[in-house]
């Protein structure tokens, strides 16, 4: 498997200096806030608490985090099961997101979605997706209303990178681009479809940008690890999408730093490859660079502290909260097929 240096990357992210400060901060504490929850849903997996699997985004967080901040409250994410991360970045609080993952009644779904179909339609998280590749043309079909109604919203779709070798990953890039639908494709790209590298089963070196021209896109590809870098390529594919002027499609170079799910011990892994990697973690650099650049090192602990607090608050609360009434299995549920749906 390719090292960074070896993929074009630096040994540590660059990270931009132009960023304003409440900017770098909000950045910052969207990517803690990511960490410190999938540390703790992976804690409380182990004690059995978490209600079946769970897709970690340790290591993932820059993307989430950038991204999300170039959107605006009335757009739209889809994502993958790998969802926690662009939950939170969308402003969902973590208590009912740690209940959901509890199986609690107090969960975003009541307890009914679980870690892999996180939905909050209010703050325009439209859903994790387990079947992959299924939520990129769901993302096309917001899109498309938004062209319908006048309105200027954008859809932004995450995927991995095992994604973009399923067919509907082709239709919906040709359909978007055809259409010239408001939607931002990002893929991200961690270097393995679950327990496979994707370079052995990809024809082109860059599983998603290389492909872009297929579709008469620009290949665009960021460093998935600095958040600045991030934030700014998603600032300009977003404001192209508002203005009408099409999707784009972004390959980001990141890496989870644990398995695929949390019951794998992704041994597969050599320590040469997951050293240097875990070298470019984002959250610890980006506090770094941010330390150098004159942020007082007591403003992030206190940000840090400020995370900690919610977050102990959420698990204690979802840990108390009481199981779904039984009765919830009957509802959202059509039985009448698709010409007269009912709940």
């Amino acid at each position: 498997m390719p090292t960074p240096t070896e993929l074009g990357l630096p040994p540590e992210p660059a990270f931009a200096d132009d960023v304003d400060r409440d900017t770098a901060l909000h950045l910052y504490t969207t990517m803690l806030r990511a960490r410190r929850f999938e540390k703790r849903a992976y804690d409380l997996f182990l004690q059995n608490l978490v209600k079946g699997t769970s897709h970690l985004s340790l290591g993932q967080e820059a993307v989430a985090a950038g991204v999300a901040a170039a959107m605006r409250p009335g757009d739209w994410t889809f994502a993958t099961y790998r969802g926690h991360a662009h939950t939170l970045a969308r402003g969902v609080a973590m208590e009912p997101v740690m209940a959901e993952l509890l199986g609690r009644s107090t969960g975003l779904l009541a307890g009914k979605g679980g870690s892999m179909h996180l939905t909050s339609v209010e703050h325009g998280m439209m859903g994790s997706y387990a079947i992959v590749g299924a939520h990129l043309t769901v993302a096309n079909g917001a899109a498309w209303s938004a062209r319908l109604r006048g309105t200027d919203q954008v859809a932004v779709c995450f995927f991995g990178d095992g994604t973009t070798n399923i067919g509907a990953f082709h239709e919906a890039l040709n359909m978007a681009s055809t259409w010239r639908l408001p939607v931002l494709f990002v893929c991200e790209n961690n270097l393995w479809m679950e327990y496979t590298p994707i370079a052995d089963v990809t024809a082109v070196p860059r599983p998603a940008a290389d492909r872009a021209a297929g579709y008469g896109l620009e290949p665009v590809v960021v460093d998935g690890n600095d958040v600045t870098a991030v934030y700014g390529v998603a600032r300009t594919a977003v404001a192209r999408a508002r203005a009408g002027e099409g999707p784009s499609l972004v390959e980001a170079l990141t890496y989870r730093h644990g398995g695929h799910s949390r019951a794998d011990p992704a041994k597969y892994r050599s320590d040469d490859e997951v050293t240097p990697w875990l070298a470019r973690d984002p959250v610890e650099t980006y506090h770094r660079h941010l330390v150098a650049a004159g942020v007082d090192e007591a403003a992030l602990k206190e940000i840090d502290g400020d995370v900690m607090r919610e977050l102990d608050e959420a698990t204690e609360a979802a840990k108390a909260s009481p199981p779904p009434d039984l009765g919830l299995v009957e509802r959202d549920v059509w039985a009448d097929g698709s010409a007269a749906w009912r709940s």
